[in-house]
């Protein structure tokens, strides 16, 4: 499945996935029945790699959603929504979310005018997010900004895009996120 990683790269003809639809080797292209637990951990293992998360962080992740009231799957996603790398990238910031959490570890955005450099730092609805005035002319970043004017921005967020600013309107719900991901499946796996 098509996991749109590399940011721009993933719209053009030099996809990989456009390119060769299947695994490589000599036997990449032969038919295979998945089982149930193939199934469930390939979800699991999409969700991570869409997220640029290792498995220790998201089983912390998915126990604290999991000790939240209402569906876990949801809360699951609803907190990996929430992380300041992701913000950024929906924000237009970034061109992916690799992209967006190098940016954030080398302390190029402030939260709520104080600079910040953890990546998986939650967000908070009122949550203001701007780029230093330093890192303002940045070339990543200009063209992130140029780029995302193709990208939706979702509407839980708030762009100024000419003050290099974005603020957190209210959190993620379920209906927001728009990613091909079924997260039952992940909580069935963990619930093994």
């Amino acid at each position: 499945m098509k996991l749109f990683l590399k940011g721009d790269r993933c719209f053009t003809d030099k996809c990989a996935f456009d390119r060769r639809s299947y695994p490589p080797g000599q036997h990449g292209q032969r038919r295979t029945k998945v089982s149930d637990y193939g199934l469930q951990l390939r979800e699991k293992q999409k969700l991570k790699r869409i997220y640029g998360i290792l498995e220790k962080q998201f089983r912390f992740y998915f126990e604290k959603a999991s000790a939240q009231r209402g569906a876990t799957g949801h809360a699951l996603l609803s907190k990996l929504e929430r992380r300041l790398d992701n913000v950024v990238y929906k924000m237009g910031f970034g061109d992916s979310r690799k992209e967006a959490r190098q940016l954030v570890t080398h302390s190029h955005f402030l939260i709520n005018g104080k600079p910040v450099n953890v990546p998986n730092l939650m967000v908070r609805t009122g949550d203001e997010i701007s780029v230093v005035p330093n890192s303002q002319k940045a070339t990543p970043i200009l063209r992130a900004l140029q780029n995302s004017q193709k990208r939706e921005i979702p509407d839980w967020v708030e762009v100024n895009p000419a003050e290099f600013k974005g603020k957190v309107k209210y959190l993620p719900e379920r209906n927001h996120i728009t990613l091909p991901v079924e997260e039952n499946l992940v909580v069935e796996l963990y619930s093994r």
